[in-house]
């Protein structure tokens, strides 16, 4: 790949395995180039946006440069969950109202169904698999965490999951699986090679795409100028579509904070898989606030993966470097996956690597233009949960960079970036001491007996994750999860 496998060594396993049968050529920005549109990252984000900005205006440049490879940051470490937003409901409809709540919600489920025509038209094996996916508790403190989320869909008249009967749980193959709810429409894939599919489908429609070319500097002019180690590339309108590492502007740091997940994958075991009975494509995420969420592999291995569990998190905006490679806590969620799992043994399992996680207060992703700065747009916050949002964030960078009056550009997710998490160093100690509170919480939820006042108190402080209210049986509320 002309120099594309060069120092693979923090590459997930994902990426690797996209790369070896790849044989696109990896160009360098080596000049200086004038575009109608530059996007900074070529993850999800910034793809979706570069092919949904020359589907509308094939006349238009559009420049794309990644500072490693296309696929190589969040995009091509992550689950493979390809989920809608119905989860986070609740807080989409207090950020925007049910109504406009509803509508992404709905749109969010479309590109799902989209995305597999999508895949199948223009020949990328993403091995996709529309499976569903299975919301569960493992521990009785879990159960009934997505009541909330249940009762205001079907007040809207939609009923997204399947609640599944004690006679019907576990699935998955678990015993550990004590109540879950399901829903239909989500799928799992190979993230980076859907992230290097869509890479060689923008450059097919004619984005000319740079790799191992860092922006070093942004001039913020008419136009603007995006500067690289060797080149810049002067543009109308900028797109920074670079998840964690779009900390670098304090506008976005603001926002955000940013934590690390951390997975491992299982050598082949496909005859365990047969005899647990889970061989399907179907994801699987836990109701802890530090979330595990797990699937299979269409060659039989199983992905595990855990959010926010080695307490790593961004300085500022020091990023880089900060969640590469192999993941320090291997061990730990070896041992998770081994308590699901039984059957699975430590020597099974044979890689894991880390990445960071982009969170916003409420766990969804905002768009919008940088103050002062109407012509350079953000897409950042998701969260964990990109891959299926991000394509309706192509859709939304596009009518905004393109200035088109629409229900894209209008949509509830257009939000301006606020203050949510104090500045450092208070944010980051901050943030420690409520992750140990997580922990401890979700710990006591594991033995089965409730936290001390402190630890509540603390545990409220903590970003919504996958449920945005988590709710016992009886309807009564808890503190908000942190996935």
């Amino acid at each position: 790949m002309d120099g594309a496998t060069q120092s693979t060594c923090n590459l997930s396993y994902w990426l690797k395995d996209a790369l070896c049968s790849e044989h696109e050529p990896l160009i360098k920005l080596d000049c200086d180039l004038q575009a109608d549109v530059c996007i900074v990252g070529g993850g999800f984000t910034g793809l979706w946006s570069a092919i949904e900005i020359k589907q509308t205006r094939p006349e238009l440049e559009v420049v794309l440069v990644e500072r490693d490879l296309c696929g190589s940051g969040a995009s091509g470490r992550n689950g493979g969950f390809v989920l809608s937003l119905w989860a986070k409901f609740v807080s989409l409809a207090k950020m925007c109202g049910e109504v406009e709540a509803e509508r992404l919600c709905i749109e969010s489920s479309r590109v799902i169904c989209d995305l597999k025509e999508f895949c199948e038209k223009n020949s990328i094996d993403a091995e996709l698999r529309l499976d569903g996916w299975l919301w569960t508790a493992t521990s009785a403190a879990q159960i009934g965490t997505w009541g909330a989320t249940i009762a205001a869909t079907r007040r809207r008249g939609h009923a997204p999951f399947e609640v599944l009967s004690h006679e019907t749980v576990p699935l998955g193959g678990s015993r550990a699986h004590l109540a879950g709810v399901f829903e239909r429409i989500s799928a799992s894939v190979q993230p980076a090679k859907l992230a290097r599919g869509l890479r060689r489908h923008a450059v097919r429609l004619g984005v000319k795409v740079f790799e191992k070319s860092p922006m070093v500097g942004l001039d913020r002019g008419v136009p603007a100028q995006v500067r690289c180690q060797h080149g810049t590339v002067k543009a109308q309108k900028v797109i920074l579509a670079m998840n964690a590492w779009g900390s670098v502007f304090s506008e976005i740091r603001k926002a955000i904070a940013v934590v690390s997940s951390d997975i491992v994958i299982t050598r082949r075991l496909p005859r365990l898989l047969e005899a647990i009975h889970w061989t399907d494509g179907m994801t699987i995420s836990d109701c802890r606030m530090l979330v595990h969420y797990y699937r299979t592999t269409p060659d039989g291995r199983i992905v595990f993966g855990k959010g926010g569990g080695s307490g790593k998190m961004a300085f500022g905006s020091k990023v880089e470097g900060r969640f590469d490679g192999r993941s320090p806590i291997e061990s730990t969620v070896a041992d998770w996956l081994s308590r699901i799992y039984p059957e699975v043994m430590k020597q099974d399992v044979a890689q894991s690597w880390t990445g960071p996680i982009d969170r916003s207060s409420n766990g969804l992703p905002s768009f919008g233009a940088l103050p002062g700065s109407q012509h350079i747009f953000y897409g950042v916050g998701y969260s964990g949960n990109g891959v299926g949002p991000s394509m309706l964030g192509g859709k939304i960078l596009r009518s905004l960079a393109l200035g088109v009056e629409d229900d894209w550009s209008r949509c509830g997710l257009v939000q301006p970036l606020q203050r949510a998490f104090p500045p450092e160093p208070f944010r980051y100690v901050g943030a420690q001491i409520v992750r140990r509170a997580v922990a401890q919480s979700d710990h006591a939820a594991d033995e089965g007996r409730a936290p001390g006042m402190i630890v509540r108190g603390l545990t409220r402080l903590a970003p919504a994750g996958l449920s945005p209210i988590r709710t016992n049986a009886d309807g009564s509320d808890n503190p908000p999860a942190a996935a």
